[in-house]
């Protein structure tokens, strides 16, 4: 239906010329409801605003319109468009959001099973140089998890991650806050 490599490559500088990092790129809804998903963010606050979102999105259409016209659409079906932030409990899909997260409770499925499993939860350790993933377990067992062996990733919401989260902007809540109690 659609090759992620390409769309990748296509979508990435988009983000990039606005400032973003791509967070991830995928296509589901089968033939149903197909689309495309990107998650991007702001490398400073790791979050997106409403009018990244919008932003992205105008720039990601005309660059893949601009590709039908020319005869090259990389997506051979009509579909629908979404573009978002990760959210709290983000995807972890590039080597450095296993470091950048480290010691919050993530989810790790392998795209086949290693060691009698597939899935892993647990805190996550971090990765390292050779692009190693570790997570420790409940019982405290670390497991060592290859990055090009993982399936998919995302982290698990908890009050720790939710007290991580920055707020984009925490300007006015006091005004909000009085005004609520009147």
């Amino acid at each position: 239906m659609a090759d992620l490599d390409v769309l990748n490559a296509i979508i990435a500088p988009e983000a990039e010329a606005l400032g973003l990092a791509l967070v991830r790129v995928a296509f589901f809804g089968g033939e149903s409801d197909p689309t495309l998903q990107v998650m991007a963010e702001r490398p400073d606050t790791r979050q997106l605003t409403i009018d990244d979102c919008a932003d992205l999105s105008r720039r990601i259409s005309d660059r893949l319109d601009a590709l039908e016209e020319a005869g090259k659409d990389p997506i051979d079906v009509a579909y629908r468009l979404e573009v978002s932030s990760p959210g709290i409990d983000r995807p972890l899909t590039r080597r450095a959001d296993f470091a950048d997260w480290a010691g919050h409770e993530a989810k790790v499925s392998l795209k086949e099973k290693r060691d009698g499993r597939q899935r892993f939860n647990g805190e996550l350790i971090g990765i390292d140089d050779e692009g190693v993933v570790t997570i420790e377990d409940k019982e405290g067992v670390q497991h060592r998890l290859p990055f090009d062996a993982i399936d998919t990733a995302k982290l698990v919401l908890t009050d720790k991650l939710i007290a991580a989260t920055v707020p984009l902007s925490i300007e006015g809540a006091d005004e909000m806050e009085e005004e609520g109690q009147d």
